[in-house]
């Protein structure tokens, strides 16, 4: 019974590119997209958040490889837990050196340089049913 909310079992991973989810009561999952922060690459979890009522943001995770090459990209986490039944969306949104992001969050966001015009940053929707 992986996944299934008893607090001590490992969260369902789910691949970015899977944008669709369907957990249980309870059940805490994945969501790890790549980032990379020495080329000002990063994810965000942007509004509309998700219903808190079906699902709740458990945090941010950023995994750290020592031997990494400089300049590599780093995997980041996040976790969620399934609250109640129901369905809401999940936004993140990826902001690069030559994109202008708003995350919500009152904290700036990389901007283009070099006079560039700022490309959409990517959003990924993820759907989530609880059941």
């Amino acid at each position: 019974m992986t996944g299934c909310g008893s607090g001590d079992d490992a969260p369902t991973s789910h691949p970015v590119d899977d944008t669709t989810v369907t957990a249980s009561v309870g059940e805490r999952f994945t969501l790890t997209v790549a980032d990379n922060a020495s080329t000002r690459s990063h994810w965000y979890l942007v509004d509309p958040k998700p219903d808190g009522a079906v699902v709740r943001e458990r945090g941010r995770e950023t995994a750290s490889d020592d031997d990494a090459a400089p300049g590599s990209s780093t995997d980041v986490t996040f976790t969620f837990e399934a609250t109640g039944a129901g369905s809401t969306e999940i936004v993140l949104l990826h902001c690069t050196f030559s994109s202008t992001c708003d995350t919500g969050e009152g904290t700036p966001a990389p901007a283009p340089t070099g006079g560039a015009t700022p490309a959409e940053p990517e959003r990924v929707t993820y759907k989530v049913t609880v059941e």
